[in-house]
């Protein structure tokens, strides 16, 4: 077998979810080997959390951990950053100098400005930059991607995508809350960023066009809350299609309530976070076909259990991890993994919709 790749970890110590979340992915198919992180800023924290976590090498240091795992004949040859956006870029930044691979949250970084500059590195390292926009690994997307693709829905007409949860519908004093609807950690926007991105890059991933223009209207429902807790946005194609984005952390029942739907002149396709093994198909003229995902060896791939055991969340994530560690053996990436497109996109669109906003929802190009 292939031995695993050596992987490092910035942020994602004691209470943050998203580090587990990666962790757990990360080790899921055997493919990564865990050996350092920076967990924390605080030296002593981040010791505390690798020893809990069996890391062996700690570091309270980012730029330390690059420049010294570089240098080292066993040092990581990939690392996961978990940290609020602030960080994404800078941290990002030290490891391609290095030439170690990065492997980062969404979304890429925290303005549009720091996106193209580490676009600009990205295209000049040898080192790879994987986004780990999890959903686009689900099984049932890919299979709905295929099927677009493939012309089975036709000439695509309307896209409706939403994403809302409710856990912001009042104040938290909670970490996640407090970083998030932070404008200095989280970037300029707020659910949009947080959500709206990828239900963005879920619309774009499936249906394989970008929107040309937008109009966004955002709100924080929440006195005193200094970004958007709700987006409206409407979509224009240049092919003629047209779409709407719904982003919400303050829609009361909801806990993650991700749907994306796609018409075309021959039929249709919808998918819910909730049931994501199934794919609901509907050619015009005819009964509803419902999908579901066929187990390992099927197509799309992606599945790891037989039908009727549920696969999900961890899995779409070990999934990019699985596709990420095939991408850094190979030196390329495929099609299907995101990347550095797919950040830029949705920092874009995170500008769009702020401009749009500010200008009273008018319609904005979404790449100005």
């Amino acid at each position: 077998m292939t031995r695993p790749i050596r992987l490092g970890m910035v942020g994602g110590g004691a209470g943050a979810m998203i580090g587990n979340v990666h962790r757990i992915a990360a080790r899921l198919d055997g493919r990564f080997d865990l050996v350092a992180g920076a967990l924390s800023s605080d030296e002593a924290r981040a010791a505390d959390s690798a020893r809990a976590l069996g890391i062996a090498r700690s570091y309270g240091d980012y730029r330390r951990m690059a420049a010294e795992e570089a240098a080292r004949p066993d040092g990581i040859e990939a690392v996961s950053v978990c940290t609020p956006n602030h960080l994404h870029e800078p941290v990002s930044r030290a490891f391609l100098e290095q030439g170690i691979h990065v492997i980062c949250d969404k979304p890429m970084t925290a303005t549009l400005d720091q996106a193209r500059a580490l676009a600009d590195l990205a295209a000049r390292s040898d080192a790879l930059f994987i986004l780990t926009h999890n959903y686009s690994a689900y099984p049932q997307i890919r299979q709905a991607r295929a099927m677009v693709e493939r012309g089975d829905i036709g000439t695509l007409r309307l896209v409706q995508v939403e994403y809302a949860q409710d856990w912001l519908t009042e104040q938290t004093d909670s970490k996640q809350a407090a970083w998030r609807t932070d404008p200095e950690r989280a970037g300029a926007g707020g659910a949009i960023g947080d959500i709206g991105t990828h239900a963005f890059q879920l619309a774009r991933f499936v249906t394989g066009q970008l929107p040309e223009r937008l109009a966004a209207d955002l709100t924080s429902f929440v006195l005193g809350r200094r970004l958007d807790d709700n987006a409206h946005i409407l979509l224009r194609y240049a092919s003629g299609a047209k779409g709407m984005l719904w982003a919400s952390q303050v829609a009361p029942g909801t806990e993650n309530g991700l749907r994306l739907r796609v018409y075309g002149d021959k039929g249709g396709l919808e998918w819910q976070h909730d049931t994501p093994e199934t794919l609901k198909y509907t050619p015009f003229g005819q009964p509803a076909q419902i999908l579901r995902r066929a187990g390992p060896g099927s197509t799309p791939d992606g599945s790891r259990v037989p039908p009727g055991h549920p696969e999900g969340y961890l899995e779409g994530f070990a999934n990019l991890y699985a596709e990420a560690a095939q991408a850094i053996r190979e030196g390329c990436m495929p099609d299907t993994l995101p990347g550095i497109r797919d950040g830029l996109e949705g920092l874009q669109f995170i500008d769009a919709c702020i401009r749009s906003d500010a200008d009273d929802a008018a319609w904005v190009r979404v790449m100005p």
